[in-house]
């Protein structure tokens, strides 16, 4: 095998590794917004009922934490972890699809960005709440799927370079 045919399965490998992660990442959007919009198990139907909002930074996430044992677990571990979860992917996705998110910065940037407009459109259609914890908590996990996917990154560049020198 010479070098271009090395070169050519290499790329045959990224092009067909950009496919799965873009598939996977179209996935994870439609679940993402039927959480987000459509479950009625979250409580995202519209409702008459006086809509609510939080513009105060940290005001439900010290809530949650504060009032944790009347709330129960699962409400608590769903509104901060759940938060943090539910970005995690889009973190980890976004530097695989696109090149110029392969920074931090842009990628936190976009997460904050898509946790953004998510708010909004609450807002608006008057589903689930504008809560801007959601947008500290969405970041994170924004934040933190990136780091998976560095981290996961420098171990595939480490494994490959082993096989090279073997």
């Amino acid at each position: 095998m010479n070098s271009m045919d090395v070169n050519n399965a290499m790329d045959d490998r990224k092009k067909r590794r950009r496919l799965i992660a873009g598939v996977l990442f179209t996935v994870y959007f439609a679940v993402l917004f039927y959480f987000l919009f459509f479950s009625e198990k979250m409580g995202r139907t519209y409702s008459e009922r006086t809509y609510q909002y939080n513009l105060v930074p940290l005001k439900e996430i010290m809530r949650f934490i504060r009032y944790r044992k009347v709330l129960g677990t699962y409400a608590v571990v769903l509104n901060l972890v759940g938060n943090i979860i539910a970005f995690m992917p889009f973190g980890t996705f976004l530097p695989i699809y696109y090149e110029r998110c392969r920074k931090l910065q842009y990628t936190v940037f976009y997460s904050f960005e898509l946790s953004l407009v998510v708010e909004i459109l609450q807002l608006v259609f008057k589903v689930g709440s504008l809560d801007v914890d959601d947008l500290i908590l969405n970041t994170i996990g924004g934040l933190l799927g990136f780091l998976i996917y560095d981290v996961v990154k420098k171990i595939i560049r480490k494994m490959t370079e082993r096989k090279k020198h073997n």
